[in-house]
């Protein structure tokens, strides 16, 4: 319920949908930067022409799919958009491939790849479709001396079900790379593997910790590393 997005089209028109068709994944479109890996996936429901070829969306839903933690409150001017007519497939490609620049033949899938209309692209990927999502709800609570944080993992495999009391893990084993922070330096690094973290106030002597400080927590992938990372400030 926000400002509108203007957004101005090469080609093609947008049309308004109500809530039900908005919620069941219709006027799926992403917005980025043009570069492979910052880009937001967003709904809307309602387009207003304000201009030729011009529109103005309203009614977002923002940051689907994951990309909340890729989301800034404000996309620059010159900022990419575009209209996505179904959910993104991912490219299939090996492992081994992450960050080793391949060949790309683009163009309309009803022609031979070797037709005028399409375009060469020599493009490295980081292989995002594996990255873990940013864990989610982190808080911080004070028992006695110490400081207990807990968060909600998320999944990026099967998440969509309301069949089960916890999503899948999706990931070879479950852990979290936690980083404490204050005044932007790194105090502390730690590895855990519950959704759970105490900061005892021995370990926080140890540190010369006194006053707020900031704590951030990532999960990480065997095949990927650390996902985006969820932070709070802490001050007691």
């Amino acid at each position: 319920h926000g400002d509108g997005l203007q957004v101005r089209l090469n080609s093609g028109q947008l049309e308004s949908v109500d809530e039900t068709s908005l919620m069941n994944g219709m006027n799926l479109a992403a917005i980025g930067d043009g570069s492979a890996d910052q880009w937001e996936i967003f709904q809307f429901e309602q387009a207003e022409l304000v201009a030729p070829n011009t529109y103005r969306l309203s009614k977002r839903l923002r940051g689907q799919a994951g990309t909340d933690a890729l989301m800034p409150p404000v996309w620059p001017q010159g900022s990419r958009f575009v209209l996505l007519n179904d959910v993104p497939v991912q490219i299939t490609s090996s492992p081994n491939l992450r960050r080793v620049e391949q060949q790309y033949r683009i163009g309309p899938a009803t022609r031979s790849y070797d037709d005028p209309s399409y375009i060469q692209l020599g493009a490295a990927f980081e292989g995002n479709g594996l990255r873990p999502l940013r864990p989610c709800h982190l808080r911080a609570r004070v028992q006695t001396e110490d400081v207990v944080f807990n968060w909600i993992r998320r999944t990026r495999v099967g998440g969509d079900s309301w069949d089960s009391l916890e999503v899948p893990l999706a990931e070879e084993n479950e852990r979290y790379i936690i980083r404490l922070l204050q005044d932007g330096k790194v105090l502390r690094d730690a590895i855990t593997t519950d959704p759970e973290w105490r900061y005892d106030a021995e370990t926080r002597q140890s540190d010369g910790m006194a006053g707020a400080f900031k704590i951030s927590v990532a999960q990480v992938s065997a095949s990927y590393g650390a996902g985006p990372a969820a932070l709070i400030s802490v001050s007691f």
